[in-house]
């Protein structure tokens, strides 16, 4: 099916789905971790019938005073600033798609007029008083638990079951390392002019936990290509997240290869003693914090929620961070 990859249970399961769910003009809601390829999802289900244009809705960048006009449009001097007449994004969805990605984000004042919207077809836009109309098939994802937003009262029950009609859930690459051959040869006729991974690499591939999921894999072998001069991609061009993965893995192993020649399998490894005649230079813990975010920004191309993942923190956390350590786009050491 259009744009999606893989043959695991779970992933022809969703091509079902998402062929059934183009079928129809109801609303569907996809759920999964950052990278996992909803977006793809939602293309694939408005692919089915393919009528009208397909409007992306990024509702974790809408943010302040203007969100209202982004998403309603507003007319000539409603507002300072106002110079012209803008069409709305609802209104560019009419006869086709309005694909609300990160949906968990729009807030509760938006939520309450975004409903009405789906509920009477109808909005008003900013500083008008004459009503408008679009029709338009309403597809939503989230990373977030929006079961658990609902309980938290961050997000509108009634909004909810209005957009969970057809429920979509993408399973993590992690738990699906099955396609990830599959992945790896998609991405490669896409990027990679006739190049292939070595089995060693395809093994190392297949050995990570991938937490930026399927983006985070397009993004590695992105950089193998651009790392490598042949058409094998080897070991050694694996991007440093995927590397010290590999040297985590054969630590693990010597120390348990180590416990067993010692002492059989219950016995574990002599307590070490540092060599004080020369210790090792520390490396001060704000270093090593800001080198992290440095090479996750890196590795992600500047995707601030991916490397928030890989990370493993949130992303107000690294936002804060960047601003911390001064990586903002202007002087930053990832671009």
């Amino acid at each position: 099916m259009f744009g999606l990859v893989g043959e695991t249970l779970c992933m022809r399961q969703i091509a079902e789905k998402a062929e059934r769910a183009g079928r129809a003009r109801w609303p569907a809601l996809v759920l999964g971790e950052t990278g996992t390829g909803k977006e793809i999802v939602a293309r694939a289900i408005h692919a089915v019938l393919n009528e009208g244009p397909f409007i992306t809705i990024d509702c974790s960048a809408m943010v302040g005073p203007l969100m209202e006009s982004e998403l309603f449009g507003h007319v000539k001097g409603s507002f300072t600033g106002a110079a012209a007449t803008k069409i709305g994004l609802l209104e560019s969805a009419n006869g086709g798609t309005a694909f609300f990605d990160e949906i968990g984000e729009l807030p509760l004042d938006l939520q309450a007029k975004l409903l009405r919207v789906l509920q009477e077809k109808e909005f008003r836009p900013v500083g008008s008083l004459v009503q408008k109309r679009s029709d338009f098939r309403v597809i939503a994802a989230t990373n977030r638990d929006l079961i658990g937003e609902v309980e938290k009262g961050t997000f509108r029950r009634d909004l909810f079951y209005r957009l969970n009609v057809v429920n979509l859930k993408l399973l993590p690459l992690r738990a699906r390392k099955e396609d990830i051959p599959l992945l790896i040869n998609h991405f490669l006729e896409r990027c990679g002019g006739g190049c292939h991974v070595t089995q060693e690499a395809l093994d190392a591939l297949i050995s990570y936990d991938w937490p930026g999921n399927v983006r985070e894999l397009e993004h590695c072998l992105q950089h193998m290509v651009a790392m490598n001069s042949g058409p094998l991609l080897h070991v050694g061009e694996l991007p440093s997240p995927v590397q010290n993965h590999l040297r985590a893995q054969k630590l693990k192993y010597r120390s348990t290869a180590a416990g067993m020649t010692a002492g059989g399998p219950m016995a574990g490894p002599e307590p070490s003693h540092p060599d004080m005649s020369n210790p090792a230079m520390p490396i001060p813990i704000a270093q090593m914090e800001r080198q992290a975010i440095v090479g996750a920004l890196a590795y992600t191309k500047g995707d601030r929620a991916v490397a928030a993942h890989m990370l493993g923190i949130g992303r107000t956390t690294l936002y804060r961070k960047i601003k911390e350590y001064r990586l903002e786009p202007a002087n930053a050491e990832y671009k």
